[in-house]
Formats: structure tokens, C-alpha cells, sequence
């Protein structure tokens, strides 16, 4: 079922952007102090109040609402509907005065995924999508680059074997970083022509979504960095998995720090990314 307040989601694309002009003020500050957290994360003012402002909203709107952030505790409601929201991802690259930085709100409700919201500040740039209803760049409907993939080459796009990736020749790859990468893995993407490119973070992901890249991937993630950019490439007409190739998303692979990982495509060739991005 889809039965979304379409003001409820105007309101989430308002509250982002409302949390990514604040992060402006901050932005590229000569006297921004940045802390760094247990896990070595870095975290600033701006993240801590980007993430009050968005918690805020959320409470005063929708009271009832559970709500999950990167920088503050959990809110257990009773409405069945959860915020997840991140009021900085890419932390590293806001306090480096990169622009690639995002604000991440993200509801689901009893239905399962409903908003989804990639803000850009920096850029100038909001990707948001809602369920069943598509994806929208700064307003107007977007998609994916699509190659659209003959019938008669669809099974070779799909098999896993595949080792001479003739077929992503050409195609844009993003990451956020080389984490699990080894000299196989390097060598392996190096050969398969295709263009290596650390746009990563969020931005990434509203890349794929929007047609300017085909591929996203990422290792290692936490449940705030995924949850938006999961339903805002799916309803751009792309596909998310896990780093494995498991469709199964939504669900941790392992018990620590960055339980989540992705792959998320618009090429029409899933299944060989994930074959040329494992070991």
C-alpha cells in the first residue's frame, strides 16, 4: 500500500534542506572543532546540531514517531513509523570543506520504506523519493542510466562467472573508500575498463539515481547511512544489495560497527558488479 501524505513528504524534503543550510553556516569555518567518537568517526558541531534541528521537526510533527540518529539516542514511539536520519553523511569530507556532503532523512512505516531523502547542500542538489511513487532530482522525475540490456544478453549480464566484464566497459564506478580492497580486487577493476571514481558517501548513491553514474559501492556502512539512499535508487528505477549480492539489504551482516554494506546499480548489470567487486 502506499497511502503517503504527500505534505508529510514535502515537509521531510523541507526539514533536509532546513538541516543542510545550517550545516552551511559551519561549512569551510576557520574555527569548526572537530572530535572524534569511539569508533574514530569524526563528528562536529554541525553534526550534533543539524541532527537536533531534524529531531525537532520530527517531534513536533509527528510526536508519536520513533526516531534513530547517528548522534543521539534512539526514540521509541507508538505510531509504527520510524525517522532515521544523518544529519552529516560524510562527515570527513564537510570537515575537509568538500562539498560532496549530504543530510540523509529516511521514514518507514507499517508498509515498509515510505520517504527517502539525499540532501546536497553544498551543491545545491536534493534527491527524494517515496514509495511507489519514483524519484525526483531538485523536483523533476529522475531514473537511472539504464543500458537497457537486450533480451538475448541479459543471461550473460547475469552470470557471476563472468570474468572479462566486457559489458561494463566504460561505466562509472563510485566508493566511498578502498576498505577490503586488496591487490586482486585493484587489479581485477583496473582491467575491466571501467571508470574508478571515490565520488562516494551519499553522494554516491544520488549519482546512480539521477543517471551520472552506474554503480555505488560500499563495504561498510551503518543503518543511517543506507536507509534513504536504499529507497531513493529502487524507486529510481536501480537495484540495491548487499555487498554479496544478497537482496536482503535491510538486514546487518555482522555484530559490530558498520554492520550494512551495498551495492546499489542502474545499468542493468547487478550481477556482474557483484561479481567483479567480490573475492
Amino acid at each position: 500500500m502506499n497511502n503517503i501524505d504527500p505534505d508529510l513528504v514535502a515537509a521531510a524534503v523541507e526539514w533536509a534542506r532546513e538541516a543542510g543550510a545550517l550545516t552551511l553556516d559551519y561549512f569551510r569555518s576557520t574555527d569548526l572543532a572537530v572530535q572524534h567518537k569511539q569508533d574514530g568517526s569524526p563528528v562536529t558541531e554541525a553534526d550534533l546540531t543539524a541532527e537536533l534541528l531534524l529531531r525537532d521537526r520530527v517531534q513536533a510533527h509527528c510526536p508519536d514517531d520513533s526516531i534513530i540518529g547517528e548522534e543521539g539516542e534512539n526514540v521509541v514511539g507508538s505510531s509504527g513509523r520510524t525517522w532515521v536520519m544523518d544529519p552529516i553523511d560524510g562527515t570527513l569530507a564537510f570537515t575537509a570543506g568538500v562539498g560532496t556532503y549530504s543530510n540523509l532523512l529516511y521514514l518507514q512505516d507499517e508498509d515498509g520504506p515510505a520517504i527517502g531523502v539525499i540532501n546536497l547542500p553544498a551543491l545545491g542538489e536534493t534527491v527524494w523519493a517515496v514509495r511507489g511513487e519514483g524519484c525526483r532530482f531538485n523536483g523533476e522525475p529522475c531514473v537511472v542510466r539504464s543500458k537497457n540490456i537486450p533480451p538475448e544478453d541479459a543471461s550473460h549480464s547475469a552470470d557471476a562467472g563472468s570474468t572479462n566484464f566486457a559489458e561494463l566497459t566504460g561505466s562509472t564506478l563510485c566508493i566511498s573508500g578502498f576498505h577490503t580492497w586488496n591487490a586482486d580486487r585493484f587489479d581485477r577493476v583496473n582491467n575491466s575498463g571501467v571508470s574508478l571514481r571515490t565520488w562516494g558517501d551519499a553522494y554516491g548513491y544520488a549519482l546512480v539515481a539521477t543517471g551520472r553514474a552506474d554503480a555505488m559501492y560500499d563495504p561498510l556502512l551503518e543503518w543511517w547511512d543506507l536507509a534513504a539512499v536504499n529507497l531513493v535508487v529502487k524507486e529510481a528505477g536501480g537495484v540495491v544489495t548487499r555487498a554479496d549480492g544478497n537482496p536482503n539489504v535491510e538486514e546487518p551482516t555482522r555484530e559490530r560497527a558498520y554492520p550494512y554494506s551495498a551495492i546499489a546499480t542502474g545499468d542493468g548489470h547487478h550481477e556482474s558488479w557483484v561479481s567483479l567487486l567480490n573475492d
